[in-house]
């Protein structure tokens, strides 16, 4: 029993490491239809920014109080990778709407270039983030132990939610940017500047990619190709729940990572992987739309 437990309590850690890389391209993929291959480059930004941060804690600070600075990474990992992903909307997405193969190459081309960036300037081999001491250890039930580490991401998964949640359905911008995605013509004729909610949509969504490689660290050494392992889970994520849902990117994130462990546990990594992506493909199959969809009302011709 103790067994099944923890790979339960696995497949839940897993999936709320994709749900927190998945959310922002749910928002950016659902209302622009912009396929971003250098969303995996914005979670590896977000990890080299806490990078950052401990070593500026360890050169400048007191040691006691270097385990506070993860709370300092988390809104610095957000801001900075916001303020990329916004510069990258404004020089180049801006030009690719309605052109998903030339965003794709493009975006492709980006992530080159932050790899080959990273590289140059933190070198090639990993660097290893040390976490905070009031994350190690971990939360003991009977015969088995859950990690602090992965319940405080599945935690900050959990306000990350809710944060994205809150500012879409209960806030006027948030309003605007559903309108937005759901008719964007019909937004435009009553007022609402498209080119600005885009702007500030695609800022959120490379935010919160900051974020989950803000906690990636946490799971081991970080790299420049840290956000490529991630890349094709999160599309597939998106597409399994439903474009520009919220609710389908939970969902969407929670079937891959549950069935991932669990193939795991009963075969090995790499048939394990196969067999999710084979279930994902049957299943688009049925319902191209995935788990959940936006309706709209549209215009008879």
């Amino acid at each position: 029993m103790s067994t099944y437990l923890l790979q339960i309590f696995n497949g839940i850690s897993v999936s709320s490491i994709l749900m927190l890389a998945a959310l922002g391209l749910a928002i950016t993929f659902g209302l622009m239809k912009i396929i971003n291959m250098a969303h995996g480059e914005l979670i590896m930004i977000g990890a080299y920014v806490t990078y950052m941060i401990q070593n500026v804690f360890i050169q400048y600070m007191d040691k006691s109080v270097f385990d506070l600075y993860y709370i300092a990474a988390l809104p610095c990992a957000f801001v900075v990778a916001a303020l990329v992903g916004y510069l990258l909307e404004i020089t180049i997405i801006k030009r690719l709407y309605g052109r998903p193969l030339d965003s794709l190459l493009a975006t492709w081309g980006v992530s080159l270039i932050l790899q080959q960036m990273a590289r140059s300037i933190f070198g090639a081999p990993n660097v290893d983030v040390r976490s905070p001491v009031w994350l190690d250890g971990g939360l003991v039930l009977g015969d088995v132990q859950l990690p602090y580490k992965r319940l405080f991401i599945i935690g900050l998964v959990i306000l990350s939610i809710a944060g994205v949640y809150i500012f879409l359905y209960r806030t006027a911008y948030g309003r605007r940017i559903r309108a937005v995605m759901q008719n964007r013509p019909m937004a435009q004729s009553i007022g609402i500047n498209t080119r600005k909610v885009d702007s500030v949509t695609f800022s959120i969504g490379a935010g919160l990619a900051g974020i989950a490689g803000c906690a990636l660290t946490l799971l081991g050494s970080i790299g420049p190709t840290l956000g490529t392992n991630y890349i094709v889970d999160t599309f597939m994520v998106v597409v399994l729940g439903g474009v520009g849902r919220i609710v389908g990117t939970v969902a969407g994130a929670g079937a891959i990572g549950v069935g991932n462990t669990t193939f795991e546990f009963f075969t090995n990594a790499s048939l394990g992987k196969v067999l999710v992506f084979l279930m994902v493909i049957i299943f688009l199959q049925w319902k191209p739309q995935g788990f959940f969809t936006i309706n709209s009302r549209a215009l008879d011709e």
